[in-house]
């Protein structure tokens, strides 16, 4: 779990764990490709792309006997964080703050008290060249809670005013800087820059069989997602872990799943393996998307907030994901075929749906198929306190999941009409 641990330590922004999850693919033997220049995809070669510093789809290239086919693991590299705005530092009285705005649907009483640091993207501009370059703090700032004693109701109930609450503690003003300064020498003409959470993750329980981490949703899905597709060469077809940001608010953007990066990296391999567009959207007959993405498990205060018959727990499995409106993208026919490939690799596995009366949380899964038309399954690790500045999950999931997805991309799927054959 080290190598978990650092990735979620490290990857402070959807930024910085692209950028974790590059290094770690070209570690691994895969070669950089870029949406501006042409590609040369050969069979047995392992590739990734990126766009935006902050979307990244890699993909290894199996024997292309049978035709072709993609075998796919989506996920999101963004958490809900604060996102400074512009003209960031104001005064009040003899402090400095910073003044941010939230992304995402965070759980936003959970960042107070918090080591917080400055991570993103930050522009620089120089002789009319202008560079994006990763940035974080090297000190912490922090939302200090009102005291109990100046919030007597605070213990019956609290209401987080983003305005108001959710600015942290710069600095002391006859102290303070310049922000960006303080990230860069060089001039900035823009920036990206979040508060997120910078607490190390941590073990605990009896047996030390829990994580707690910030960012758990979802970076154990991007780093098993990683991890997988760099640890199988699939006999068959093309392996695909794709990994997207701004899923937390809506992944309707440049880099997001809702855009056009999916698509056009496919037909963009399609092309360079020199099929032509019939047989890329008869590949997409046999091919599969898994959106994985965490899911809910029962806690342990709150039973009655899960479905009465399908109750994941942490340490369970794999949690396949099902809703009848489609927030979720499972089907049966998808379902049997994930069961299927669990089995075989005794990979173990739980269902979720949410209690029909509570209104669901949804995916990229559902926009992703928006884009890209195939059999698609949503899955994911069961966790607690999803979108907290830090969540938690049991360490069995994650090898789990981890086992599932080599699964996944080692196996065979063919379609025959409405018939699907697992290998």
């Amino acid at each position: 779990m080290s190598a978990l641990n650092e990735f979620l330590e490290k990857s402070y922004t959807a930024y910085h764990a692209v950028k974790n999850a590059a290094d770690y693919l070209t570690a691994n033997g895969f070669s950089e490709l870029f949406e501006g220049e042409d590609w040369n995809v050969e069979e047995g070669g392992k590739y990734f792309v990126t766009r935006g510093g902050s979307s990244l789809i890699a993909f290894t290239v199996g024997a292309l006997d049978n035709g072709l086919s993609f075998k796919i693991a989506a996920s999101h590299a963004d958490s809900p964080a604060l996102k400074l705005k512009d003209n960031a530092v104001f005064t009040t009285g003899a402090y400095e703050k910073l003044n941010a705005e939230c992304y995402g649907g965070g759980i936003w009483y959970s960042f107070f008290d918090r080591p917080l640091k400055i991570a993103g993207r930050i522009v620089e501009s120089e002789n009319g060249v202008l560079r994006p370059r990763l940035a974080e703090s090297d000190y912490f700032v922090t939302i200090p809670s009102l005291a109990v004693h100046q919030n007597r109701g605070v213990n019956d109930g609290f209401a987080v005013n983003a305005q108001t609450d959710l600015c942290p503690l710069y600095a002391l003003t006859e102290q303070g800087g310049d922000l960006i300064s303080s990230l860069s020498s060089a001039p900035v003409a823009a920036y990206d820059l979040y508060l997120v959470n910078a607490q190390k993750p941590y073990v605990f329980g009896r047996n030390g069989e829990f994580l707690a981490s910030p960012r758990v949703d979802n970076l154990t899905s991007v780093f098993a997602s990683i991890e997988a597709i760099a640890d199988v060469l699939a006999p068959g077809g093309v392996c695909v872990a794709a990994v997207f940001d701004n899923e937390e608010v809506g992944s309707r953007t440049l880099e997001g799943a809702g855009g056009d990066f999916m698509e056009r990296t496919l037909r963009r391999l399609t092309s360079a393996l020199r099929f032509d567009d019939d047989e890329y959207y008869k590949a997409l007959h046999s091919s599969f998307l898994l959106s994985v993405d965490n899911a809910h498990a029962l806690h342990p205060n709150h039973p009655e907030k899960c479905d009465p018959t399908n109750r994941p727990a942490a340490g369970g499995g794999v949690v396949i994901k099902f809703h009848a409106d489609k927030a979720y993208t499972t089907d049966a026919l998808s379902a049997a075929v994930i069961e299927e490939i669990f089995k075989n690799a005794n990979v173990p596995f739980q269902k979720f749906y949410n209690r029909s009366d509570v209104r669901s949380g949804s995916t990229l899964g559902a926009i992703s198929l928006s884009k890209v038309s195939l059999l698609s399954a949503d899955i994911g690790i069961a966790q607690f306190a999803m979108h907290s500045a830090c969540e938690s999950f049991a360490c069995a999931d994650y090898a789990s999941m981890r086992s599932g997805l080599r699964a996944f991309f080692a196996s065979s799927i063919q379609a025959n009409g409405d018939e699907i054959t697992i290998g």
